[in-house]
Order: structure tokens, then sequence, then C-alpha cells
């Protein structure tokens, strides 16, 4: 039974973790605050962002999985936007693996404690409207009409433990100039990866029974 879905478990899995490793707004921010104001405080945020993360995937696990029941034939069109929003992650790799683009680190400076960089690191990730669609793109990658619930409740809580283990990792990692400076001699590199494999989990979506 579950190796029936083993397969999509794991390139759902494998999209999270590529998603983790092309830093956007939100992974800058724990880099640049891990730099700019402590590890602690970049430490917390990164735990308020993999808060926000799960939050996120529970929410549209319990959505997908109850418009599913009512309209099954959805999920034709939660896959094809799912692959959809995957190519144009892949586009955007690809661009700026072209363009040699470097990220840029920015710090949160927030008046308190670590608790308060938790919350605002949690604030964050709940109210960026691009988790949503990488959500629909994970899940829709592991779903289909016959799945069991268990199935979205792996992914989920597997992405929420990759989700703290990551997020912590750069802040601890990246805390660190030199390490930032060894990621951008690689990033072009790392962003061709990205490419491919954005490209090839597209493909997957696309070509799977819906």
């Amino acid at each position: 039974m579950f190796d029936q879905y083993l397969a999509g478990i794991l390139v759902a899995f494998g999209v999270f973790i590529m998603g983790m490793l092309s830093p956007g707004p939100n992974i800058m921010s724990i880099i640049g605050t891990s730099m700019a104001v402590g590890r602690s405080q970049g430490k917390a945020l990164a735990l308020g962002i993999a808060s926000g993360s799960f939050i996120w995937g529970t929410l549209t696990l319990f959505g997908l999985t109850a418009l599913l029941a009512a309209y099954a034939g959805l999920l034709t069109i939660i896959k094809i936007a799912g692959a959809s929003y995957l190519l144009f992650l892949a586009f955007k790799a690809f661009s700026s693996s072209l363009k040699g683009k470097s990220m840029e680190a920015q710090s949160v400076k927030v008046e308190g404690g670590t608790a308060r960089y938790y919350r605002r690191g949690l604030l964050i990730q709940m109210t960026n409207p691009k988790a949503a669609f990488t959500w629909l793109a994970i899940l829709s990658i592991a779903l289909d009409p016959t799945a069991p619930f268990w199935v979205g409740g792996v992914v989920v809580a597997g992405t929420g433990a990759i989700s703290i283990f990551g997020h912590l990792a750069y802040a601890i990692a990246f805390s660190t100039a030199p390490m930032v400076r060894g990621y951008r001699k690689a990033q072009r590199l790392i962003d061709g990866m990205l490419g491919s494999f954005f490209t090839f989990a597209s493909y997957k979506i696309a070509t799977s029974n819906p």
C-alpha cells in the first residue's frame, strides 16, 4: 500500500528541498538576521518561518482533501496549476543561472527577545501568498483521487521536519561571511540544477494519472 505512493511522496519532498535551496526573501531574512543581529535571533526567525510553512501545509491539505472529496474532477485543474507553477520556478532558476544574479541578504530587526523574532518569522510566512501555490504544487504531486488522507499527512509532516532542519541550518551555517561567499560562487550551478529539477517535477505532475 505504501509503495504505491512512495514515488510521489519522495518527489514532493524533493520539490520542497529544492525550493529551500533556492533562497527567496524568507531565507534571505534568516541569513541577514543571523549575520547582522545574531545567530539566536536568526534561529528564532527560522523556527517562526518553519512553523508558518507547516501551518500552510496543514491548511492546504485539509482544504484540498475537502475539495477533492466533493469535486474529484478538480484534481486535473490543480495538477495543471501545480505543473505551471513549477515551470515558472524553473524559468526563474534558469534565468538566475544565466544572469549570475547574486543573492542579497536582508536583516530583520525587532525590539525584544527571541520570542518576538519567532512571531515575526511566523507572520512573514503566513502573509506570503506564494506559500499557497507552493503547497498546491507539492501536494498535487503526491495525491490522486484514490490516495488516502495519510499520504498528504506524511508529506506535510515530513516537509515540516525538513523545514525546521533546513531553516535552522541556514541560520547557523550562513551566519558567517565565508559561507555566504562560498554559496555565491556556486550559485549559478545551483540555480541550473534547481531549474532542471523543477522542470522534471512539473513533467511528473503533468504526466501523472488524474
